[in-house]
């Protein structure tokens, strides 16, 4: 217990000192939204015990506090559990929508994914979308396994390509030296949005310690390389892809080359069977525009998944399908791909807990970069209470003292937030008390403020208005 109270006071120590502005106000703004569970919107974390000052400073704080400069996954990176049952480190990667569908004065407004409850609308929503690279790390002693380290988020712009900008992202995580994981093997694990050429070129090009486990749609059409019979010498421009292999076409498949069968037992006591089937060397197309990517260069593995229940029945309509890239994907076993993909879910436990817990999608600013700065806060809030999951008290609710967590006393994200404030009271804050001056004039009488320009919103595919 010393050795976790001492790293996170260290940690929020180096935190403190890596703020530009407004130091005191943003160590609290962080420390408020890590303990104060009753906020229903940014403003109301001034009402936190833990937040000194007022309103106006937590506005200040945002707008001038360079929260995107802020090393976050350095800063995590002598703090980092090293993988023990794992011989790599796991990393995914993905976009979740920021709705902004009221913001006529928010700029780069575009069509972006939203899921919806109601059958027959389209789940699209206007707004911002955002890309979330994180750690999955493996799951620890009386600590739920639900929990991912954020390593870095960035907008993604509506003239820019979502997956570029994770291929960005972690080429950025994997050059850096200050990292655990630099020139070790790593895998990173997406969903088939990521299954595009070009974001496969752009992050294994001239990598050899990264594998990508990414998942693909179920109507695509890859190749086996192409195989020169003995004695048959290649002409002046090698052959490259052989036989075809349609995923939706059972006939055009051939024999898998490795086969295993893994059970799993749900906590509700269902169990599911799952059969795992392999394809060495298999290829895909290759690209032209906007530049040419020739694809033979990185052979893969194609892995598909079925899933069947205890009767005997497919659990899911169709098969899952995955590649498996990189010069080190023969290291990993069918058993290994199927648990870090799966992994990959935790993802989504972390947009879910920003979004209905931390206040994540609740910035109304109609200034963009300010509503970038939350999402960056929102990322070191959630790492703070990642470092404080073996200090705060295990405080389960009447209601759910019954509950599988509870009972094997399995710290999750929420658990950790609601002991926040008693533990961030005891540990301390680097943060100075306020000094008030007075009160401020005021605008001048008289004054006229400009309008906010009104931005349309961009459709991709159609012609780009001009603001209004």
């Amino acid at each position: 217990m010393t050795k976790h109270k001492k790293e996170c006071q260290q940690f929020r120590l180096q935190l403190y000192q890596n703020f530009n502005k407004r130091a005191d106000a943003a160590m609290e703004l962080v420390d408020a939204l890590c303990s104060y569970p009753a906020a229903n919107s940014p403003v109301e974390l001034t009402l936190s015990p833990l937040f000194r000052r007022t309103h106006t400073a937590l506005y200040k704080s945002i707008a001038e506090t360079a929260w995107e400069d802020i090393p976050l996954a350095e800063l995590l990176g002598p703090y980092l559990p090293v993988p023990k049952e794992r011989s790599f480190w796991l990393m995914g990667v993905d976009v979740t929508s920021q709705p902004r569908q009221f913001g006529q004065t928010v700029a780069d407004r575009g069509f972006v994914y939203q899921p919806n409850l109601v059958a027959g609308n389209k789940p699209v929503t206007i707004g911002h979308q955002y890309s979330t690279l994180a750690l999955l790390p493996e799951q620890e002693k009386q600590v739920s396994g639900s929990w991912v380290v954020p390593l870095s988020t960035a907008r993604v712009a509506t003239d820019e390509d979502q997956v570029q900008v994770g291929a960005q992202q972690v080429k950025r995580v994997l050059d850096d030296p200050k990292l655990p994981w630099h020139d070790q093997p790593v895998v990173q694990v997406g969903d088939s949005r990521y299954s595009k050429a070009a974001y496969i070129h752009a992050t294994h090009q001239e990598r050899e310690e990264l594998v990508s486990i990414l998942r693909v749609r179920s109507n695509r059409t890859f190749s086996q390389a192409y195989q020169y019979p003995d004695g048959e010498r290649p002409a002046n421009r090698p052959k490259r892809y052989g036989k075809a292999f349609r995923l939706p076409d059972p006939d055009t498949q051939w024999p898998p080359d490795q086969e295993t069968t893994l059970t799993r037992t749900s906590r509700r006591g269902k169990t599911t069977t799952y059969i795992l089937q392999a394809w060495s060397d298999m290829l895909m197309p290759g690209k032209n525009k906007p530049k040419r990517i020739a694809m033979w260069k990185h052979p893969f593995t194609l892995v598909k998944i079925s899933a069947y229940d205890q009767e005997g029945n497919p659990v899911f309509a169709k098969p899952i399908w995955l590649i498996v890239v990189g010069k080190r994907r023969e290291q990993l076993s069918l058993e290994q791909i199927f648990q870090a993909y799966h992994s990959r879910s935790n993802l989504e436990h972390f947009f879910r807990f920003g979004k209905q817990q931390l206040l994540l999608t609740d910035s109304q600013t109609p200034v963009t970069s300010r509503e970038e700065r939350w999402w960056h806060l929102v990322h070191i809030a959630y790492a703070m209470l990642w470092m404080a999951r073996h200090l705060a008290n295990h405080l389960p609710r009447p209601w759910e003292q019954y509950l599988p967590n509870a009972r094997r006393r399995e710290m999750t994200p929420t658990l950790v937030r609601r002991d926040a404030q008693r533990l961030f009271s005891q540990l301390g804050t680097p943060a100075q008390p306020p000094q008030p001056r007075g009160k401020s004039p005021g605008r001048k009488p008289g004054t006229k403020m400009t309008p906010r320009i009104r931005y349309p919103v961009i459709v991709k595919s159609a012609k780009q208005p001009a603001p209004t």
